[in-house]
């Protein structure tokens, strides 16, 4: 009886291009500088990017335009999340609880904890002007830093589907 393997080959991949963003500006104004330098017209979704880590719900900005022309589609989304956890405890006494509150900040790509924002564009032409944007980026006085992250390089693509 002859055997069949089936192999599944990781070509299921979305094309992308992934631009890390240092910036301590807020989600919405580095939305209206990016709009303003590479004449965009990002805005944000209804519903932010949303997951459950460690029992702790935690969600991300998410900002869209999608350029029918070109065929393509930008998402800026920011990395960080900052939220308080709180712990119910027992104090000294018989029927005293104490809580305690603390800061968590959990990461949309963890392996990139010093990257604020994140541009993702996505589009059905080989050749994206990728050089162009990152230049146009790093141009605005507000950013620090901005530079291409190669997709080999990203451990967590799971939490790059933004669809």
């Amino acid at each position: 009886m002859a055997h069949h393997k089936l192999v599944l080959d990781d070509d299921l991949e979305e094309d992308y291009s992934l631009i890390a963003i240092h910036c301590s500006e807020e989600a919405y104004k580095m939305a209206f500088l990016l709009n303003h330098k590479l004449q965009l017209r990002l805005q944000r979704r209804r519903l932010d990017l949303d997951f459950t880590q460690d029992g702790l719900e935690v969600t991300f900005p998410i900002f869209r335009f999608e350029n029918e022309q070109l065929y393509s589609t930008y998402y800026l989304v920011s990395n960080k999340c900052h939220s308080r956890q709180a712990h119910l405890g027992s104090a000294a006494g018989l029927f005293s609880e104490e809580t305690t509150t603390k800061n968590v900040t959990t990461y949309l790509l963890p392996e990139f904890k010093k990257v604020d924002y994140l541009i993702k564009i996505e589009t059905d032409f080989e050749n994206t002007p990728i050089r162009k944007t990152l230049s146009q980026v790093q141009e605005i006085k507000e950013v620090i830093s901005a530079y291409v992250v190669e997709s080999e390089h990203i451990k967590s693509k799971k939490n790059l589907i933004f669809h």
